[in-house]
């Protein structure tokens, strides 16, 4: 099959197309590079200016883009795929419509659906970016999600519910986004396919017996610091070195370029992940197939939907500060226990996320 994969979160498109090529598909990546993070495309779709003459730019190309036609299967990171006004966008999907085959959306990161499933009375999550787990509301990202309701009003707001109620169907990479997605479309429209991980590019780089300092590694969006709960990580680990200095040291890595911070998440034996998540991201997967130890989402019902009752080795981080210390300094103590939970990382992601198994799940909804 022709398939376009049109836009990019985290490396999550180039990694699925690459997979997908290996099973003999034809893969065209358009993207902006994911931004900062610079990740592979075949068509550059940034903005070549700045402010509304680069919008009308960007707009003018991708109306007259004669590669953007012709695919059996279109893939969008986000009902929200370019950086373009709503109703520019809306022109682009339904012009994707006519000139191809399916449109499928992938669900890989924060939309209306999602927003809808937080701020709801009867949101199944106990806690979130956004509420604590006491119920309250949490203090450090009240600005976060006064812009992320934008969501849920307005020209985005319709725009969003138009290609929720047009695509084929959805493709999820979280078990939160499939909750969400579920709760908008029909179960047979929604297939849960996780995050891809190169499990050859990151193949384990040697087991975790640290002769001297536990090398801690947390590489973060400086802009997202308080809505991944990041802050909270750095300030924890920091304490961590202060009272075991002699044990362990801590590398923060922020806005790099995705190939310079491949390579200083190599040198780590802990990576730290996130905080308000129930699941792993892009960071903590790709750190766990190369066998090192990570904090991030793992709630049990997580665990439990991905259908793993044995295999558990993520440190969960918890929306706790006090319990984020206690976490970090106990990976950094015990080193046994850690030492295990880092061998047992690549075969979790070769089962649930190597790009291979992945790929196999998004064509499973595709051709159906």
């Amino acid at each position: 099959m022709k398939i376009l994969l049109l836009g990019d979160y985290s490396n999550y498109h180039p990694t699925l197309g690459a997979a997908l090529a290996r099973m003999g598909h034809e893969v065209t990546v358009a993207s902006d590079g994911s931004r900062w993070m610079r990740t592979a495309r075949s068509i550059d779709l940034r903005r070549p200016l700045p402010g509304v003459v680069g919008g009308a730019l960007l707009f003018a190309r991708l109306a007259a883009l004669d590669p953007l036609r012709g695919y059996d299967i279109v893939s969008l990171i986000s009902p929200c795929f370019v950086t373009l006004r709503p109703e520019r966008q809306r022109y682009l999907f339904d012009r994707l419509r006519r000139r191809n085959g399916a449109v499928y959306l992938a669900a890989v990161g924060t939309d209306k659906a999602f927003m809808d499933m937080l701020t709801a009375a009867d949101c199944p999550l106990k806690y979130s970016e956004y509420t604590l787990p006491d119920g309250s509301p949490n203090p450090a990202t009240a600005t976060a999600l006064e812009e992320d309701r934008l969501w849920q009003s307005g020209a985005v707001a319709d725009y969003c519910e138009y290609v929720y109620d047009h695509v084929a169907g959805c493709t999820t990479a979280l078990y939160e986004y499939d909750l969400a997605m579920h709760r908008r479309m029909p179960a047979e429209r929604v297939v849960y396919c996780g995050i891809p991980i190169d499990t050859t590019a990151f193949a384990p780089c040697g087991e975790f017996a640290p002769e001297g300092r536990v090398r801690l590694f947390l590489g973060r969006d400086r802009r997202r610091m308080a809505i991944k709960g990041t802050d909270l990580l750095g300030e924890a680990a920091r304490q961590v070195v202060a009272d075991l200095p002699g044990e362990c040291s801590l590398d923060i890595v922020e806005n790099v370029p995705f190939a310079e911070y491949v390579e200083r998440q190599q040198a780590a034996d802990v990576v730290l992940d996130q905080v308000y998540s129930y699941t792993p991201a892009t960071n903590a997967l790709m750190a766990m197939s190369r066998a090192k130890a990570v904090v991030s989402g793992a709630e049990p019902a997580y665990y439990d939907f991905i259908g793993e009752s044995a295999n558990r080795p993520i440190f969960n981080a918890v929306p706790d500060a006090q319990a984020l210390y206690g976490t970090i300094r106990a990976i950094v103590t015990n080193r046994e226990a850690t030492a295990a939970a880092a061998a047992a990382s690549p075969d979790f992601v070769a089962r649930h996320n190597a790009a291979d198994v992945v790929a196999e799940r998004c064509l499973s909804l595709w051709l159906k």
